[in-house]
């Protein structure tokens, strides 16, 4: 099991070799500092604390300033645990990258859903709606709640309520490339959450270690266009000869 912390930039599409479309998630790692290791002896179990997000010491407080100076790092903005891992392959303080992920792996993407408020049956549960005439009055209301007796709403009941904002895993995404030079990943689908929010990428639980295999990319080198400036000097337009009739 290995993991790392990053932002959703986005979604794009990219190309292979032989046209096929592939729709992407593009997220940005920043390098992760492995700020606590936890082994079954003291904590009770083997999992490892990673820091993601450098601010100024100004943001934080003091509890979370002293946890980063152990790291000797600089206070992070989020924290997360990566259970499952070997804590004898890490090392406070150690710089995890995004070269540890490889092109073709499976993982499972964590993030928080985006929060839509409150909101009705139909959108919420994917409910039905009623007559929309002949005198109906049931149009988008929630259905029957069940019997008379016991006379109570009984747990687990869709109704209307707050939709969203909830921690949603997406298993089995396929990484389709690997940039080492801009920290970035393209994730093969859709990842869950808004843009600039947190997602953790981990090893697929139900695949791990399954790699496969990946058509070449279509990477076309972008030419920069010439920008005239406003203060470069420009040829005057010119003027064709028009012969004029003398009759008009």
């Amino acid at each position: 099991m290995k993991g790392i912390l990053g932002r959703k930039v986005g979604m794009t599409q990219v190309f292979t070799k032989s046209g096929k479309l592939i729709p992407v998630t593009v997220i940005e790692v920043e390098p992760n500092i492995v700020t606590q290791i936890k082994t079954v002896e003291k904590d009770g179990y083997n999992a490892i604390q990673l820091g993601y997000g450098s601010i100024r010491e100004k943001l934080a407080n003091k509890p979370s300033i002293g946890h980063t100076n152990k790291a000797n790092t600089t206070p992070k903005r989020f924290f997360r645990e990566i259970r499952g891992v070997d804590s004898s392959d890490y090392t406070l303080g150690q710089e995890i990258k995004v070269d540890i992920f490889q092109e073709g792996e499976l993982v499972d993407v964590t993030g928080t859903s985006k929060g839509k408020g409150f909101q009705g049956v139909i959108k919420r549960h994917n409910q039905g709606r009623g007559p929309e005439s002949h005198g109906s009055r049931f149009h988008r209301r929630p259905g029957s709640l069940g019997s008379m007796r016991p006379a109570r709403v009984f747990k687990g009941m869709t109704l209307p309520g707050r939709m969203g904002g909830e921690t949603v895993t997406i298993q089995n995404l396929e990484i389709v490339m690997v940039d080492i030079e801009n920290n970035v990943l393209l994730v093969k689908g859709n990842v869950p959450g808004a843009k600039k929010s947190l997602v953790t990428i981990k090893t697929a639980v139900k695949n791990p270690g399954k790699v496969k295999e990946v058509e070449e990319l279509n990477v076309q080198n972008i030419e920069e266009k010439e920008v005239i400036s406003e203060n470069s000097p420009q040829e005057e337009p010119v003027v064709e000869n028009v012969e004029t009739n003398e009759n008009n």
